[in-house]
Order: structure tokens, then C-alpha cells, then sequence
């Protein structure tokens, strides 16, 4: 599966010989690559046949939308950005609906109150129809329950960051230029921001939320992780479609 050979080869140890987990992951992307490139040429077909629409999905928009010199991203960088977000929304995103249903068999109320939730946006379609952006916005309660999964079982444990500048933690001096690494789940648990951090409660996200930088599941400021409105429509519709099938 060049998919999965991709995904653990991104952690491996970084040597190109043949045989090598690192070797047969180059191997798969440019098999990956070459793929999307089928599928970007054929995409491009159908937008000037008007076959497809620009705003159909990601794909066309990254094929329809034009830089401030009016110019269109190359096949080649479009395909990068697909392999790129397939790749950094696959596990996560998979862990994150892992806990999803973990916490919702364990919490009955829980379930009850995000199914009567899905209940009433399936009032409003007619039957078979599927979700649409506005069925998504309307998932506030089931949101909230996918945030205080987040936080207790963050997809991201932690990342590396660089000191700016010199600064005092816990009477250490972290000089500047030190790699340092943040850790989701101490942030998370911590009581000063979250009381009673053990406890699962999705209210805490009602209103304007966490406070900034204290909920990081996908990071913060300019440079959070871009995937974030995708893996929330993905875990979103995940959680309507198995809350309505199983109880």
C-alpha cells in the first residue's frame, strides 16, 4: 500500500538506501504523485467543459484560484498540497474519531444530547439527501463534544519550537535559539485554564471558548495547522452518520 508506506516513512530514519523505509517512501510518493496527476488533468478537463464546478471541493478550488499576479498553482503544486493534506489528515483525524466513539459509548448523556442534536438537522432533509456547509454549522453541540475529546486525547501530543528570546520557566533560564517542546496534553490538563481538567465536560467550549494558546490541538497564531475546517468537517460528518446507526 504506497499510502501507508508514505505515512511510515515520514518518521523513519532519514537514509535513501534501497530497501530502506525512508527509500520506499520516496518510492510511493512520486507513485501518489503521479496519480493525482491523472486526476488534476482529468479535474482541469471537466472545469473548462464546465463539467465541474470551482467550488465543488478542495481540488478545484486549488485548480480555479489565481495568486495576486493572476496566476494559476502548477499541476505539480496542487498534487504536493493534496499528498500533503491526505497525509496530515489521516492519523490524526482517525485518532481523534477514535476517542470520539470511545467517550461516547462510556458517556451515555453524552451520546443522547449529540444524537438529538443530529435529529433535528435530519428533521429539515428530505430522505437520502446528504449534509451540506450549513448542516455543518449547526453542529455547535457536537462540536464542542469533539474539542473536549481534543483536549483530553489531543491527535498531536506536542511540537518542536525554537526560543526567540531568552526567557524564566520554573527558575530555569531557556536561553535564546533553544529547541524546545510544548506539549499538548500538560496544556490541556492544566487546571489554572481548565478546572476540574480530568473531568469531560464540552460546555467549557461555549461562548468564546478556551482562553488563546491553551487549547492547541491544532496549534495557534499565523502559522496553525491549515487542515483544521477539514478535520472538523470530517469529524463532523463521521459523528452524524455513526450517532444516527448505533447506539
Amino acid at each position: 500500500d504506497p499510502f501507508h508506506l508514505l505515512a511510515s516513512g515520514i518518521i523513519s530514519i532519514p537514509i535513501d538506501f534501497p530497501g530502506t523505509p525512508f527509500n520506499k517512501a520516496i518510492k510511493a510518493a512520486k507513485f501518489i504523485r503521479k496519480e493525482l496527476m491523472e486526476i488534476i488533468k482529468q479535474r482541469k478537463l471537466d472545469l473548462d467543459m464546465q463539467k465541474a464546478t470551482p467550488t465543488q471541493d478542495i481540488l478545484s478550488h486549488m485548480l480555479s484560484v489565481v495568486d495576486e499576479n493572476g496566476k494559476c498553482q502548477s499541476e505539480l503544486d496542487v498534487a504536493d498540497k493534496i499528498l500533503g493534506l491526505l497525509i496530515g489528515g489521516h492519523d490524526t483525524a482517525s485518532a481523534a474519531i477514535t476517542f470520539i466513539v470511545k467517550y461516547l459509548a462510556e458517556l451515555p448523556h453524552i451520546y443522547d444530547a449529540v444524537y438529538r442534536e443530529q435529529m433535528e438537522i435530519a428533521k429539515s432533509k428530505a430522505p437520502g439527501e446528504l449534509l451540506n456547509w450549513e448542516d455543518i454549522q449547526k453542529m455547535k453541540y457536537s462540536w464542542n463534544v469533539t474539542c473536549e475529546v481534543m483536549r483530553l486525547a489531543p491527535p498531536v501530543q506536542g511540537a518542536f519550537r525554537e526560543a526567540i528570546t531568552e526567557f524564566m520557566y520554573a527558575g530555569f533560564t531557556i536561553p535564546k535559539g533553544w529547541k524546545l517542546y510544548w506539549s499538548a496534553n500538560s496544556t490541556h490538563r492544566n487546571p489554572q485554564y481548565f478546572p476540574d481538567p480530568e473531568k469531560f465536560d464540552p460546555s467549557r467550549f461555549e461562548g468564546n471558548g478556551p482562553a488563546p494558546y491553551t487549547f492547541v490541538p491544532f496549534g495557534g497564531g499565523p502559522r496553525m495547522c491549515p487542515g483544521k475546517e477539514y478535520a472538523r468537517l470530517e469529524i463532523l460528518v463521521f459523528m452524524d452518520n455513526v450517532v444516527k446507526r448505533f447506539r
